[in-house]
């Protein structure tokens, strides 16, 4: 036991250090095997290589799908084109809800939050530009439409984070709608107060906004796709997701096409090329996928590690025996491993390989249904994985040009303590039978 508290610590410690989770994650997994009494070349050769690339078989085609299509819209100015219909639509008086509206839709559209950041950051500059509102809050501003309730919370959303639990609990992407939609409210509303209280603050102490060193590049608008042949596809990949109840590969595959249909006719139509080189990229979006999906897996292969010890075994019965609802267990567990991996898929993977029997048992023998195991574990591995380490808090705040010091503090109030929040509703609503 002691073996694995150590071995995550590590793994935190190197994660946050920068170092890489494929060369950390399966030396931290050789500690636990090691202090556990394991083979350690066994543990290395079968347990870790078996879960890690068992991860990659099942989900690689979802990754690479994903990222191909999120880099098609940054590629064309389809995102662009979208958040400026946003923020047309709701009026660029209100930056920061805007912004978070923007950002929950292109997640939503099923555009990874990795690749929002570069299609919406010189959009809420200028928003934040005119609204005199401080760039240090940007990142959190940013990453609360990319990675909160459009990740996990919102019904039938179509990111990894809320389809994992499907091929454990046999459930839907619209699992626990009703739980689904309040944490979904809480998530939305919760942030953009925060941060609207956060600007008003640091805008009477005198810090307003500030010019960064390097101004992006806007696109004009006569250069950018119509909005809506761009919003068509994320409509399709929802559709075929949640109402034909189709595999997401094929959800996206359709996206693809779609989008590419859709921009290439526009663009003949109006003379314009919005994809000068499909080919580079789809190569782009490739190598996102491969880097994105092999630190995911390699903290999966650590885990597959873990839960063979003898000391996994009674760090479960300690979590599982947690007196009251059992969706507290399923919570904490998933929150640290997230927190651990700095991944929220990484962390809600590890959790359900090695608990899921159990959270099936719990549900029958309390009458909880699995869709709320289902919904309450999506919201919960977006807590405590909005680590200084987290790759996404490091992306944001380095694309930003915003140290950890100044943007980290707001980035975990609307990413991780609010969903946190959320997380404890959903227990709450789901243990009185709301679904």
């Amino acid at each position: 036991m002691v073996g694995i508290i150590v071995g995550l610590a590590l793994l935190i410690f190197l994660a946050f250090r920068g170092k890489s989770l494929l060369w950390a994650a399966p030396v931290c997994a050789l500690l636990v095997a090691f202090t556990g009494g394991l083979d350690m070349f066994t543990a290395y050769t079968q347990n870790y290589m078996e879960g890690m690339v068992g991860f990659v078989k099942e989900w690689f085609p979802a990754f690479m799908l994903g990222a191909i299509f999120g880099q098609i819209m940054q590629d064309s100015g389809g995102a662009v084109s979208l958040t400026k219909a946003v923020v047309k639509l709701v009026g660029r008086d209100k930056a920061i809800f805007a912004s978070v509206l923007c950002g929950g839709v292109l997640a939503y559209g099923g555009i990874s939050g990795f690749v929002i950041i570069f299609s919406m950051y010189p959009i809420v500059l200028g928003l934040f530009k005119e609204a005199d509102i401080t760039r240090r809050l940007i990142p959190a501003t940013i990453m609360t439409g990319a990675f909160t309730f459009a990740m996990s919370a919102m019904p039938g959303t179509p990111t990894i984070q809320n389809l994992i639990p499907t091929e454990y609990f046999g459930t839907t992407a619209t699992a626990a709608p009703v739980i689904g939609i309040v944490c979904t409210i809480i998530m939305f509303v919760g942030p953009v107060l925060w941060l609207s209280w956060r600007a008003k603050k640091f805008r009477a102490a005198g810090e307003g906004y500030d010019e960064p060193d390097e101004m992006p590049e806007e696109v004009p608008d006569d250069k950018l796709p119509p909005a809506w042949c761009c919003f068509i596809p994320f409509v399709v990949i929802v559709i075929l997701l949640n109402v034909f109840k189709m595999n997401i590969v094929v959800c996206l595959l359709a996206g693809i096409l779609l989008s590419l249909v859709f921009l290439f006719l526009m663009g003949k139509v109006r003379g314009s090329v919005y994809l000068t080189n499909v080919g580079e990229t789809c190569n782009k979006g490739c190598q996102s996928a491969v880097s994105a999906i092999m630190n995911t897996a390699a903290a999966v292969g650590f885990g597959s590690v873990v839960k063979i010890t003898p000391g996994f075994a009674f760090l479960s019965e300690l979590v599982l025996g947690i007196g009251g609802s059992p969706l507290i267990a399923e919570s904490i567990a998933i929150n640290v491993l997230a927190g651990a991996t700095g991944s929220a898929s990484g962390g809600l993977q590890i959790a359900l390989d090695a608990l899921a029997d159990n959270f099936i048992q719990m549900s029958q023998t309390s009458g909880i249904p699995l869709a709320v195991f289902h919904r309450v574990g999506s919201i919960a591995c977006g807590g405590l994985n909005t680590m200084p380490h987290d790759g996404a808090v490091v992306t944001y705040l380095s694309y930003c040009k915003i140290s950890h010091k100044r943007g980290y503090f707001d980035m975990f109030i609307v990413a991780g303590a609010i969903p946190i929040l959320a997380n404890i509703v959903a227990i709450i609503l789901g243990t009185i039978g709301i679904v």
